[in-house]
């Protein structure tokens, strides 16, 4: 699994991006299988280009009946597996034949007509779509298409009686006037008058005889037509009074009624509203986009551009592929993007621009139909999920399209920023729910602002904590630390244990699905989520070290299955500084308030790439930019879960966690030692000597071990330097060196060695304790 997403769209530059490459989009067929996992329809060859799927993620309860989930090393029927031998050539007893070849040589031949004319059998376009062929799709039409015309009869049934019949009566006498008045101007010539009043105008007396010759024959003819017609209408209209039932004469009324209404509608006043708005919408055509590209600089008098494939419809919008003239490239188009989307006549959130590999003078153009951004991805599938698996990217929203975009949280830290009320903290929660519904994933959750948007992950999370003020005899600052302390501690065992496993169970050294399910091992993927966190980084007491532990684990961590997500709306160098952000390979910018802060929170020389997260609207909630989750970036609009949703998706999460025994920490109720950061201050006071000016920081060490056995015990196991190394790296965030000190042995001989002055250590507590009070 390489842990990268999966986002639809090649090379998309939605609203800002440069010329990338282009992204497999995930198939209609593979969207069902997320939807309808224990219901896929049989996949072809032609069809296989689907992507790492959330499973399970059944939408109904799981059969109660169904076998269960297979041991590792079992293969399903039909599936391959890399790591089983090949038994094909075995002889009876199991083993390979001998003089076998290990690999034996692959033998190239060259293609024949068939393959070559089978390869290119897969370029073609299927006879019939997908909503066609594939039964869930069809449901899913046939869904879509009852919902949709019986909202549209619902609405025009409620309104008939009391609008539109009143409407009809209304206008009735004026379409009959109309048509008795386009009646008469019939019978009696008038759309000649013109020329005839030309012919007097002009004194040409021959012209106007013959036309008026021509009239009187027209009106004699018309007038004995209309005299029969209307004497025979008038006969018939008698009978039909006289003869014809009720209910009939009901019908014929209403139908007259409605005609004659029709006719007489003014034209500003339509008879019948709109179930469905329209929105503004209208054909393209070859000749608007020339305009555009005139219009922007990009074609000249002599060079124009070329259309390689005709323009066409694309979901929501219309799809136009432009070769730009020689010398113009896909970055000339994307600087002109305003402009262009001026001479097309729309919104510049409705243009959006993919490069072409190949040519790079193509343009593929997009062009929405509306702002497909100000429409929300609706609800998360999370809420329909009974279970997730961490290891594979899971939904988290749509692109400009609406085509599923999967996120994966392996080997990576995140940093999410935006302006407040963007949605930054829905859009980093949905992935911490993702998590939650894997029972195998630790989480450790911390909320700088102690809202209630974090609060039910009281239910699941190892560790959790809300704002920097002490409640309840409890500092959530001091409590952070102390876990960030602890996941260091763990990240370092992992590192070791790791390589010291057998590279039969862990391949290269490397963390795998089965070795992080290992409850033996107790080495589960974990996800550390710390919201708003400028306000623990500014702590005056803490704020360094939460700092110094941040760096570490965003750097160290994700390598052995800990993921750190930070969001902020003050990522500056003064609330979140340079050095944690650059270790964040993912980032994801909602509306920021201008493009230096957009490049700040995508990182440096993302606006010169054509990525600026100022342009979006207020209107784009939970709309973002998406940075280096893959070697691609592009528009998520992500999905919602609000807090009754989320309250759903974490009850059942608690609950999956419980069956499978994996609830711990704070979620289980265990009692976790909250140890301050700077408790290493008071300990090293204690165990130097009043008299001792400077001691070697091995020796500190040793005392510390002997004074607490339980924080300190792990670093005197360690030798020589390392515990001068561990103990530097302890004092470090206090401004406290280690430098060269002059002491003796226990021999008796002067050694020049690493260590600290005592001084220090009461300048440093001196510190502390003024920020304290000052707190």
């Amino acid at each position: 699994m390489s842990g990268r997403p999966c986002l639809p769209a090649r090379g998309r530059t939605p609203l800002f991006a440069p010329d990338l490459e282009k992204r497999s989009r995930p198939t209609v067929s593979e969207i069902n299988d997320f939807d309808e996992p224990d219901h896929r329809p049989p996949q072809t060859d032609s069809d296989d280009r689907s992507t790492a799927a959330v499973l399970p993620f059944p939408l109904k309860k799981p059969d109660a009946a169904a076998p269960d989930p297979l041991e590792p090393g079992e293969v399903k029927p039909g599936e391959w597996q890399a790591d089983l031998p090949d038994d094909t050539d075995a002889d009876e007893d199991g083993a390979a034949s001998e003089g076998d070849p290990v690999d034996p040589p692959v033998t190239v031949y060259p293609p024949s007509i068939s393959e070559w004319m089978a390869e290119h059998d897969k370029a073609r376009q299927p006879v019939l779509p997908d909503w066609v062929k594939l039964p869930d799709q069809r449901a899913a039409v046939r869904k879509w298409a009852v919902r949709h015309y019986g909202t549209v009869v619902g609405y025009h049934a409620v309104r008939l009686p009391c609008i539109y019949t009143p409407k009809l009566l209304a206008y009735a006498p004026r379409g009959a006037w109309r048509w008795s008045t386009a009646a008469g101007h019939w019978v009696f010539d008038n759309e000649g008058k013109a020329l005839r009043l030309a012919a007097v105008a002009a004194e040409d007396a021959g012209e106007y005889l013959k036309l008026s010759r021509q009239r009187d024959a027209r009106v004699r003819l018309r007038g004995i037509l209309a005299s029969v017609a209307g004497l025979v209408g008038l006969t018939a209209a008698l009978v039909f009074w006289v003869m014809a039932p009720s209910w009939l004469l009901l019908v014929a009324v209403a139908t007259l009624t409605t005609t004659l209404g029709v006719a007489g509608a003014p034209a500003d006043r339509p008879l019948i509203d709109r179930a469905k708005v329209t929105f503004r919408k209208r054909k393209l055509s070859s000749d608007i986009i020339t305009r555009a590209f005139a219009a922007a600089g990009l074609t000249g008098k002599d060079t124009g551009i070329a259309f390689p494939r005709p323009i066409g419809r694309d979901g929501d919008g219309w799809r136009v592929i432009v070769d730009l003239p020689y010398g113009k490239s896909f970055r000339d188009a994307l600087g002109k993007r305003g402009a262009l989307a001026s001479g097309i006549d729309i919104a510049a959130t409705q243009l959006f621009l993919d490069p072409d590999l190949s040519s790079e003078r193509r343009v593929s153009m997009w062009i929405a139909d509306r702002d497909p951004l100000a429409v929300p991805a609706g609800k998360s599938p999370l809420l329909g999920a009974t279970r997730v698996d961490f290891w594979k990217p899971f939904p988290w929203g749509v692109d400009e399209r609406g085509n599923p975009v999967m996120a994966t949280m392996l080997w990576m830290s995140m940093l999410v920023g935006a302006v407040p009320r963007q949605g930054k903290t829905f859009s980093a929660r949905t992935i911490a729910l993702a998590a939650a519904l894997d029972p195998f994933v630790r989480l450790i959750v911390f909320d700088g602002k102690a809202s209630p948007d974090w609060r039910k992950f009281a239910l699941v999370a190892h560790r959790i904590g809300f704002g920097i003020v002490p409640r309840n005899g409890i500092d959530p600052v001091e409590h952070l630390v102390s876990s960030l302390e602890e996941l260091k501690a763990d990240v370092e065992d992992r590192y070791h244990r790791l390589s010291e496993l057998p590279l039969h169970i862990c391949p290269e050294g490397k963390l795998t699905p089965e070795l992080s399910r290992d409850r033996k091992l107790n080495m589960p993927l974990t996800l550390v989520v710390i919201d708003e966190v400028q306000e623990y980084l500014q702590h005056p007491v803490y704020g360094p070290v939460i700092l110094d532990l941040l760096v570490y684990l965003a750097r160290v961590a994700p390598a052995v299955g800990v993921a750190v997500m930070l969001s902020t709306q003050k990522p500056d160098d003064t609330a979140c500084p340079s050095k944690l952000r650059d270790q964040c390979q993912a980032r994801f910018s909602l509306r920021v308030g201008s493009w230096q802060v957009s490049d700040v929170v995508l990182g440096a020389g993302a606006y010169s790439e054509g990525l600026d997260a100022s342009r979006l609207l207020k209107s784009h909630k939970g709309v973002g930019i998406l940075k280096g989750m893959s070697d691609d970036a592009g528009i998520v609009r992500t999905y919602l879960a609000d807090g009754r949703d989320a309250e759903v998706v974490l009850t059942r999460a608690n609950a999956l966690r419980a069956d499978e025994g994996t609830l711990s920490g704070d979620a289980a109720g265990e009692v976790a030692t909250v140890r301050a950061a700077d408790a290493v201050l008071d300990d090293v006071a204690m165990v130097l000597g009043k008299a001792e000016a400077k001691v070697w920081s091995e020796t500190i060490v040793d005392r510390l071990a002997v004074l607490n056995p339980a924080a300190y015990g792990d670093w005197a196991a360690l030798e020589g330097r390392a515990k001068a190394d561990q103990l530097a790296a302890a004092l470090k965030p206090y401004g406290i060196t280690t430098d060269q000190v002059w002491g003796k042995t226990e021999a008796g001989k002067g050694a020049n060695r690493r260590g600290i002055e005592r001084q220090h250590i009461i300048d440093a507590i001196t510190v502390r304790n003024k920020n304290r009070v000052g707190k």
